[in-house]
């Protein structure tokens, strides 16, 4: 009982652009870094979206987020926690037109190339996965990286179950390209395999995902 007369529960609604992933343990999605016109905020995602939320969710996509706001009376501490997690209204009005095509920029008649977004190996951090050589095999992904040269051009994002437990560890390239069983060793043959002219290209528009509250993804080709 005094747990509660020291807590407030109200429900929330807030849309907000989305930064980024908060994760623990290097692995474990914890939450979403959102921007709102009354600043950055924390959002803590419920056990249900942690598991369904894609991974590949470009940062900017406005969402609108639905859940419970805690207020510890003691700590003086407001804790965001979200029961549902869809497209704002605002970008699915606007989704044809979020990018619109530009000049770039010029200095002195030399234009200015605007910079590539980055390229994101998907590797699974489930169990299984990890108990066949998952961990190696994320090592080996960023010494291989980093022998290349490819550092900021490819980003490694570990996710939920991939859904083929018995043939992991699993991963996904950017160019969608699923592979399995794979081992550290293997590695390097796979990287030069994909990014053996080291000139990667932004990521397909076709990866403007949302998650939406049934689990289920949202969204269109651009």
């Amino acid at each position: 009982m005094g747990a509660s007369h020291n807590m407030e529960v109200s429900k929330f609604c807030l849309e907000g652009r989305f930064i980024d992933f908060v994760i623990k343990d290097g692995y474990k999605l914890k939450g979403l870094l959102l921007s709102t016109h009354e600043g950055e905020c924390y959002v803590k995602l419920a056990k249900h979206l942690r598991a369904a939320f894609d991974l590949r969710l470009p940062a900017g996509t406005w969402l609108q987020v639905v859940g419970y706001r805690e207020y510890d009376i003691k700590k003086d501490k407001v804790t965001l926690k979200a029961e549902r997690v869809m497209a704002a209204r605002s970008e699915t009005a606007t989704i044809q037109t979020i990018a619109p095509v530009q000049e770039p920029p010029s200095i002195d008649n030399v234009k200015v190339k605007p910079a590539k977004a980055k390229a994101t190996i998907l590797v699974c951090q489930k169990s299984d996965c990890m108990k066949r050589g998952g961990k190696g095999v994320c090592q080996a992904l960023e010494a291989a990286l980093s022998d290349r040269g490819l550092e900021d051009q490819v980003t490694i994002k570990g996710t939920g179950c991939m859904k083929n437990c018995k043939a992991g560890p699993n991963l996904v390239m950017p160019d969608k390209t699923r592979h399995s069983r794979i081992q550290a060793a293997q590695v390097p043959a796979l990287m030069d395999k994909h990014f053996g002219d080291k000139t990667l290209s932004a990521q397909p528009e076709n990866l403007r995902e949302v998650v939406i509250s049934n689990g289920k993804l949202w969204g269109k080709n651009s």
